[in-house]
């Protein structure tokens, strides 16, 4: 990969000869030198330290500052200057090792949504962690909590952090101006931690990278700084970093309990109490009352930290408006990244009770341990009766309850759904809005999207996974040939524009099958979506597209009462049943399927074929003129009541498995078409629950593996008498069918929903936008223009090109519309 320009900023304060180590160290790097640009901050030094760093190091650019902006004003100073596309911060008191520069980078180019790269920092003499992962508590102050162990090896793997520290962090550029770079009303202290935080809140992640890696003279550039004015610095700063980046409900609960923490951390520092403070009063004078109580300058610093914290909240109320506006994740999604959120940090014994006491009284363990929040909404009625679509949203749902608060929302009419560990509820489509604030991802489904404007714009931050396992254009080709064709051209225009506001806005999707995912990917690829830094980061682009076919049941189906066999009316419990597991739709083919039974009926009258649904349970799926077409065929046929079963309602889904259980072989049977070569039977994965020996036709995916692992008999489209062959086959020889079954149980282990939905589990444990939909987003490298010389070595070749091609002829051609696009330039411009 072509390697991008680094902008290095180091911040001089006093110690000149500090800086001038550091930047010396800067020369030895594996880095190309030309690709690196230092720029050094003095920082109202005030000893001639400018002058020196020029002198000694006349390569760096020295910007000087007539006062002290402290570390967050000091870097924000340099980046000014910075004309790489990645910056780097280093402490001034700090030595990079050789490799510091190149490893950050290859994570910048390879993992697209790694905004910053927090390298590992260890004492000056490489033997103590100085920093390797930083922790924040409830109470809003970051640290570092592996500082002073000995580097033992423990921490040289990758990993995501909430911040990096600022002694040595990588940012791409474009993203720390998208950010406003540090806050400078931190001065120092915490600067790292907001940054880090607020990168995390906007979708970007930070990454740890080991061999990124520098030494640091630990605390060196504060030598000059009193402890008690430090212990204000932080006191107030992580105040304000909780404040600004804490969600509403969160920050009303801890918000209350930090203030009286400070407050108590003060009098601990101070080791001021109630006994000091009585033993002060206790003289019999009662003027003494108002005699001065010595205050510790540690302690005092607390009380001066809230007292400035309240000054400068109308500030920090309006850059709070801007974070809470702009994040894409929630406070649930980043606690894993704050480590021990609940560890109080600091061992004083009557810090550690008033802690316990408000942790308890503002319930903050509930606070820090919500689960996150997941929204699925479909578009198919939620019943005792479900279809597909709302079949696969209720096990999304099952599945997801066990880790996440869920909410099922389906925009039909909600009647009498089955109990669920997840909420289960109806809406209208203009009463989803509280739905989606409520969520911190959307799962969605059809034409949802649809329903839900401000969540249909690239602009919104919320995380939306699509399921666009139902190729509905294709579909559509098949179920809308009644229409008028200019009908049909219509809808297929509307369907396909549903589909593509999905492609465009979806973070992250799912399909039913590896030839579905195949055609998914050219959708994204014509949409833009492929993009180089998703494909240097994830060649297979899993991370945006995966498989997750539909699943069936871990448990194997259990009886629960008759259903078929001496039940209905015509069918016997010696009798052999072929089941139509699902609803008769254009783009499947009964009518080959009765023929074939025709044919087997005088050989095999003990042959009963079972269409398991007629009517489908969503009202808003209309009757399809297959099924009056296949009514029609087995009436004229005569094998109404004697050979051919039709159940006009549909089973309950909970019930369904009395049905299966009553079968003895599953059916489908389809054209050969568009909408076949992508379909994903969902049926079929019933037949394997129930153990049923398969008859299906060719073309989709599941012929494929019904063919593959011997799980019954694949036959051509539209020919009955090869059909008959096979239906005949796995109903009458016992021995292909037993085969049959056991193969199909260790086929079904594969489908059971909590595997194949392990994509979407794994997403929603840390889910994040699509790379190409973060803010500030911008190539590290970028183009440049190309030099004279090489603008006539590239004529050259053209022209040669333009010869070989077509002689003169070709070569005026060329030239001419050259000659014109330029002119049209000029006057556009």
């Amino acid at each position: 990969m072509v390697l991008p320009v680094v902008s290095v900023v180091v911040v001089n304060y006093r110690g000149a000869e500090d800086t001038i180590t550091c930047l010396r160290a800067l020369e030895g790097l594996s880095y190309p030198a030309d690709k690196l640009q230092v720029v050094v901050v003095d920082n109202a030094s005030g000893d001639g330290g400018a002058d020196r760093i020029r002198a000694a190091v006349p390569s760096a650019t020295v910007v000087e500052s007539p006062t002290n902006l402290g570390f967050a004003g000091g870097c924000n100073l340099g980046v000014e200057s910075a004309t790489g596309s990645v910056l780097a911060f280093l402490n001034n008191d700090a030595k990079p090792h050789p490799d510091w520069v190149r490893a950050a980078v290859k994570v910048l180019q390879t993992e697209p949504t790694v905004g910053a790269v927090a390298s590992k920092v260890l004492d000056w003499d490489g033997t103590d962690i100085d920093f390797v992962d930083g922790g924040l508590t409830w109470f809003g102050m970051g640290y570092k909590r592996h500082a002073g162990q000995p580097d033992d090896g423990s921490h040289d793997a990758p990993r995501d952090v909430l911040f990096g520290t600022g002694s040595a962090l990588f940012v791409r550029a474009s993203v720390y101006r998208s950010l406003g770079g540090f806050d400078e009303r931190f001065f120092m202290f915490y600067e790292d931690v907001d940054l880090g935080w607020r990168m995390n809140l906007r979708g970007w992640r930070v990454r740890y990278e080991p061999a990124s890696l520098t030494f640091h003279k630990h605390h060196a550039s504060m030598s000059s700084i009193d402890h008690s004015r430090e212990l204000y610095l932080l006191e107030r700063n992580a105040l304000a970093a909780l404040y600004k980046n804490f969600s509403d409900d969160t920050l009303a609960k801890v918000l209350p309990a930090a203030l009286a923490l400070v407050v108590r951390r003060a009098t601990a520092r101070g080791e001021i109490d109630a006994t000091q403070l009585e033993i002060t009063r206790r003289p019999a004078d009662v003027a003494d009352d108002a005699a001065p109580v010595p205050v510790d300058r540690k302690a005092l610093a607390g009380f001066l930290a809230i007292d400035q914290f309240v000054e400068l909240m109308p500030s920090l109320q309006e850059s709070r408006k801007v974070e809470q506006a702009k994040r894409v994740r929630s406070d649930r999604d980043l606690v894993p990244l704050m480590r021990k959120a609940m560890e109080p940090a600091y061992p004083l014994p009557r810090y550690l009770a008033a802690h316990d006491v408000l942790v308890d009284v503002f319930a903050l363990d509930e606070v820090f341990g919500r689960p996150r929040r997941i929204l699925i909404i479909t578009g198919d009625a939620i019943s005792e009766k479900m279809a597909g679509p709302a079949i696969r949203a209720w096990n999304m749902a099952d599945v997801l309850a066990g880790e996440h608060e869920v909410r099922l929302v389906t925009v039909n009419p909600l009647c009498a759904p089955p109990d669920a560990p997840f909420t289960v509820t109806g809406s209208k489509p203009r009463d989803l809005a509280p739905h989606i604030g409520w969520a911190d991802v959307v799962v969605l489904q059809g034409h949802v999207l649809e329903m839900v404007p401000e969540l249909k714009r690239t602009a919104s931050t919320k995380v939306v996974v699509c399921d666009v396992y139902d190729p509905m254009h294709l579909e559509l080709l098949e179920q809308g040939k009644d229409a008028t064709d200019e009908q049909r051209a219509l809808d297929i225009v509307g369907v396909t524009r549903v589909l593509n506001n999905q492609l465009k806005r979806g973070d992250f999707f799912l399909c039913a099958s590896e030839r579905q995912r195949h055609f998914w990917l050219g959708h994204l690829a014509a949409l833009g979506r492929l993009t180089p830094t998703l494909y240097d980061n994830d060649p297979t682009v899993r991370s945006l597209l995966s498989v997750v076919p539909f699943g069936l049941p871990g448990k194997p189906p259990q009886r629960t009462g008759p259903a078929i066999k001496d039940v209905v009316p015509g069918i016997a419990s010696t009798d052999k049943v072929v089941l139509w597991a699902g609803g008769v739709y254009s783009w499947f083919d009964p009518l080959t399927l009765i023929h074939a039974v025709h044919r087997l009926r005088d050989d095999h009258p003990d042959l009963k074929l079972f269409f398991l649904g007629m009517k489908h349970p969503n009202p808003e799926v209309p009757d399809m003129d297959i099924a009056g077409q296949t009514r029609s065929l087995a009436k004229r046929l005569d094998l109404v009541g004697s050979s051919v079963f039709f159940n006009e309602t549909w089973v309950p889904y909970h019930d369904r498995q009395n049905w299966l259980l009553d079968a003895d072989c599953g059916v489908t049977t389809h054209y050969e078409h568009v909408e076949t070569t992508f379909a994903f039977r969902t049926r079929v994965l019933d037949y394997l629950w129930s153990g049923l020996p398969i008859v299906t036709t060719a073309g989709d995916s599941f012929a494929e593996l019904v063919e593959r692992e011997r799980l019954g008999v694949v036959v051509r489209s539209e020919d009955p008498d090869e059909l008959a062959r096979a239906l005949e086959k796995v109903l009458y020889d016992e021995e292909f069918a037993a085969g049959c079954r056991e193969r199909i149980a260790v086929v079904g282990e594969r489908f059971t929903w909590e595997t194949v939905l392990a994509p979407l589990v794994e997403f929603c444990r840390n889910p994040r936008p699509a790379a190409d939909r973060l803010p500030g987003n911008a190539p590290l490298v970028r183009n440049t223009p190309l030099t004279t010389t090489a603008k006539v070595r590239r004529d050259v070749k053209l022209v040669r090109e333009y010869l070989d091609q077509g002689g003169p002829t070709e070569l005026a051609k060329r030239a001419t519309g050259r000659v014109l696009k330029k002119l049209r330039g000029g006057a556009h411009g």
